[in-house]
């Protein structure tokens, strides 16, 4: 029995509300979406509905992130392994974002073997990829690469841009401390970074578990986001 004086828990509220949110917003994108099929392309593009899709997209991206976070601290957040085709994983993420690239003249090409396939948590996985190609979107300049390989007994995926790359501090710092990674000047809090980096050490393999790394160079001379499964 509660007394008076004992508080609710914050955080579950929290998370009961971001979860309310994720739904309306996911609701919003459906009607935008039925929305934007109906009208002329002319009309999509003075109305910017690229750019509409695109933000809520990534508003929906950090809302999924939150409420992962907060099951995986709570222990609630379980892994749903299946093999998947890699093909099939990326060209969906090229289905999605094809009108928003279109929109801003960004070419996103596709780099993996029809065959290659692989046992992870697609949805998971999917939430990682779809970070990363938000954040590569946003500071490319015209190309982005897709790619999924094999290496040394891991799947490794790569969002290659040919933006700046990435700053200094961040390929110095450690992205499962999220601590050292806000910057309230740029606006940057690496919840992305953080939310990848324990969804990729959630896959676990004998003594191996997965991981993420960034780095600059790559096959675009940009930033590269790299996802090592075992």
């Amino acid at each position: 029995m509660k007394t008076e004086d004992e508080q609710p828990d914050f955080s579950l509220i929290i998370a009961s509300a971001v979860h309310d949110m994720k739904n309306s917003l996911g609701m919003l994108l459906h009607s935008v979406d039925n929305l934007c099929e109906e009208l002329p392309e002319e009309t999509r593009a003075q109305l910017n509905t690229s750019t509409i899709l695109y933000e809520a997209e990534r508003v929906n991206s950090f809302l999924v992130q939150l409420l992962g976070l907060y099951r995986l601290q709570n222990h609630k957040l379980t892994l749903s392994i299946d093999e998947h085709f890699l093909s099939d994983l990326l060209d969906e993420h090229k289905a999605q974002y094809q009108e928003v690239f279109d929109h801003r003249n960004i070419t996103l090409e596709i780099d993996t073997d029809p065959s290659l396939a692989w046992y992870f948590d697609r949805e998971l996985i999917l939430g990682v990829v779809n970070n990363a190609l938000n954040n590569a979107s946003r500071y490319t300049r015209e190309k982005i690469i897709l790619s999924a390989y094999e290496a040394e007994g891991e799947l490794v995926i790569e969002v290659h841009d040919d933006g700046e790359g990435y700053p200094d501090a961040m390929l110095e710092a450690d992205p499962g401390d999220i601590k050292k990674n806000i910057n309230f000047k740029t606006g940057s809090t690496s919840l992305g970074l953080y939310f990848a980096s324990k969804v990729a050490g959630l896959h676990k393999e004998s003594q191996r578990s997965g991981r993420i790394a960034i780095a600059n160079g790559g096959k675009l001379g940009g930033g590269v986001f790299s996802v090592y499964l075992p």
